[in-house]
């Protein structure tokens, strides 16, 4: 299923980070804090103007981008889960 985001919203899907093991212990699934990392996979056409004219996107599918950690709506599509998020919250890409 293609999906393109409206406007200068993002689709991205969140990069699982490394488990590290303090101790020896291991943290449940369910204690663990989401992912603030992602990677674009569908950019919208851009931001509509007062003029008319639509503002590119900065980032572009493939990009790793760092997102504050309550920033975007989760969404699931056939099974596999995705953040729609828009442009201004995007903190930096990556790389």
């Amino acid at each position: 299923m293609a999906l393109r985001p409206l406007n200068d919203r993002v689709l991205a899907k969140r990069v699982e980070e490394g488990e590290a093991q303090v101790g020896g212990i291991i943290i449940p699934d369910s204690a663990k804090e989401k992912p603030q990392r992602g990677e674009v996979v569908s950019v919208g056409n851009g931001k509509l103007l007062q003029n008319g004219q639509r503002c590119g996107l900065e980032v572009k599918s493939g990009d790793l981008i760092l997102f504050g950690k309550y920033s975007g709506s989760d969404v699931k599509i056939d099974g596999v889960e995705y953040l729609i998020l828009r442009e201004d919250e995007i903190l930096a890409v990556l790389g």
